[in-house]
C-alpha cells in the first residue's frame, strides 16, 4: 500500500525532480504540497516566486496546496513553530512522510531527521547522493523547463538571474559552482516537464537586488 506524503514543494527543479521519481517509485500517495509562503510578499520564501504561479504550478502537477505562511523577517522559532503545526495536521489526515529534494548537505538532512523524529511523519530523500552534474543533465534530457529566479551575488554575477536552466547555462558554470545550485548558489522555478500536465506560461520580468540576491521576477503569462 502505498504511504501518504507530502512533497516539500520549493517551486523549483529540485522538489520537482524528486516529486517525479517519488511517483514512478509507485510508493506514495501524494497527498499535498508544503510550500513556505513569506505573507509579507505573498511569494514562495527564498525562490521569491510569485503566489500566483506557485498555484499554476500545483494545478499543473495535480497536488492541492499546504501553504505554510511566514513573516519576513523570519525568526528561526517561528519558522519552526508553523513548520510543527503544518506537520502535526498533516499526520492528523494520514500523512506519514514528507519528500524533500535534498541532494548532499548532511547539515540540512540532520537537521530535517532531528525536527521531525517522533512526528510520526518520516523525511524522505529520493535524489540523495547522487552527482549532481549528471542529476542536472538528467532533468534537462527528461524535458524539466526552469528559470533561475534567484541568485547569490556572492556566487554568481547578477547577469544569470532570469536564465534558462539548460546546457548552455551548465557550461557557463564558473568553477566551483554545484551545477545544482546545493549550496544556495542559485534557485529556479520550474514551468514545465514530465511531472506537469501542461506548460505555464510566464516571461522573465524584472530582476532586482536585495540582501546580496539577485531576484528574477516571473510574471505569468494569461
Amino acid at each position: 500500500m502505498a504511504a501518504k506524503a507530502l512533497i516539500a514543494w520549493s517551486s523549483g527543479k529540485d522538489s520537482a525532480w524528486a516529486l517525479h521519481e517519488a511517483r514512478r517509485s509507485g510508493d506514495y500517495e501524494i497527498a499535498g504540497a508544503l510550500t513556505t509562503v513569506t505573507e509579507t510578499f505573498g511569494r514562495v520564501s527564498m525562490h521569491g516566486v510569485r503566489e500566483e504561479l506557485l498555484m499554476a504550478q500545483l494545478e499543473a502537477i495535480g497536488i492541492p496546496p499546504n501553504i505554510v505562511p511566514i513573516p519576513f523577517p523570519c525568526p528561526n522559532e517561528v519558522y519552526e513553530a508553523r513548520m510543527e503545526v503544518a506537520l502535526s495536521q498533516a499526520k492528523t489526515q494520514g500523512v506519514t512522510q514528507v519528500i524533500f529534494g535534498d541532494l548532499f548537505l548532511e547539515d540540512v538532512r540532520s537537521y530535517r531527521e532531528a525536527k521531525m523524529a517522533g512526528t510520526g511523519v518520516t523525511p524522505v530523500f529520493p535524489l540523495w547522493g547522487r552527482p549532481t552534474d549528471a542529476l542536472a543533465r538528467a532533468m534537462i534530457r527528461g524535458g524539466l523547463k526552469t528559470h533561475l529566479v534567484t541568485v547569490d551575488l556572492k556566487a554568481l554575477p547578477k547577469s544569470f538571474a532570469g536564465r534558462k536552466f539548460d546546457a548552455a547555462f551548465l557550461d557557463d558554470l564558473p568553477v566551483g559552482v554545484d551545477p545544482c545550485g546545493e549550496r544556495g548558489e542559485f534557485h529556479t522555478c520550474v514551468l514545465d516537464g514530465p511531472m506537469f500536465s501542461r506548460a505555464i506560461a510566464a516571461r522573465v520580468g524584472e530582476v532586482v537586488e536585495r540582501e546580496g540576491f539577485a531576484f528574477a521576477d516571473l510574471v505569468p503569462i494569461g
